[in-house]
């Protein structure tokens, strides 16, 4: 017969597992809740001769208590902790971004997080049979926290730059707003990253680096978009007709309209859209 002793005060947490272990599917087991002088016990015995499924089960229980139950407030007190200079509503935003993170690749995070803290617990349960869960998860969980650490890290990374683009579109936005227009109209072709600038004659604009005063460039990078930037904040037209031969509108062209706002229109299928797509043979190469 394998026990354990599971010991905490959280209510919560002590709810959690005994839900889950009312539900647990796993033959002769069975537990109770017992009140001592200093902590609450989940005491739990296993009367099979399965140890290893046992622990297995009483370890992923344990670890997606943590996971679902712990996480947010491991992430806040991380901020709160290693970037103290953000302010709350920063912290929550950096908090949410956490989340979005992990959501995106869901599946390798969720197996890094939790494959850190299984292991821990089910090393420690194979010869203990008492387990402070309060102490085990702030001592011992070393690699979980890590994994942890690395994704605030990327959150506040994106956070800052973010921060910075929309500070940057804004200062733009200002000059823009500040300032007379020099032309009436330019064209943007758009296709695939590439960008060709027209005047309103549809004569070809040079947008090389050789011929553009870069003050407007900032660190924020657009690629090769730069130029393309800096020439429009130059000009400053009174209209941007963007033909997207794509049809696609990227990070690039939704911060030109970021910048531009209502100076933008999007065209996809006039004359100039239809002069640069490319023919049906640029687009099937084997078509003979």
């Amino acid at each position: 017969m394998k026990s354990l002793c599971i010991k905490t005060n959280n209510p919560d947490l002590i709810e959690y597992l005994l839900n889950e272990l009312k539900y647990l599917e796993l033959e002769d087991i069975c537990f109770s809740l017992q009140k001592f002088k200093h902590y609450k016990n989940i005491i739990i015995h296993y009367k099979g001769e399965k140890n290893y499924i046992f622990l297995d089960k009483i370890s992923s229980i344990l670890s997606l208590l943590v996971i679902d139950e712990l996480e947010d407030d491991f992430i806040n007190k991380i901020l709160v902790q290693n970037y103290f200079y953000f302010d709350v509503q920063e912290r929550k935003e950096i908090s949410n971004l956490c989340f979005d993170i992990m959501a995106e690749d869901f599946s390798n995070n969720f197996d890094k997080k939790f494959e850190s803290i299984y292991s821990s617990f089910y090393n420690f349960l194979l010869i203990n049979r008492n387990l402070y869960l309060n102490g085990f998860i702030t001592f011992r969980l070393k690699d979980y926290f890590n994994v942890l650490d690395d994704i605030v890290t990327k959150a506040v990374n994106n956070y800052v730059i973010e921060k910075e683009y929309l500070e940057f579109i804004s200062l733009l936005k200002l000059y823009i707003n500040s300032q007379n227009s020099n032309c009436e109209l330019v064209h943007v072709v758009y296709s695939n990253s590439n960008t060709i600038l027209l005047n309103e004659n549809k004569q070809i604009i040079d947008i090389s680096e050789d011929n553009l005063n870069t003050k407007y460039l900032s660190d924020i990078s657009f690629s090769s978009n730069d130029y393309t930037l800096n020439s429009l904040l130059t000009l400053l037209p009174k209209k941007i007709y963007i033909h997207l031969i794509d049809n696609y509108i990227d990070d690039f062209i939704n911060t030109l309209q970021a910048i531009f706002e209502n100076r933008i229109h999007i065209c996809t299928d006039c004359n100039i859209c239809k002069l640069y797509k490319p023919s049906k043979e640029e687009r099937n190469p084997n078509t003979i």
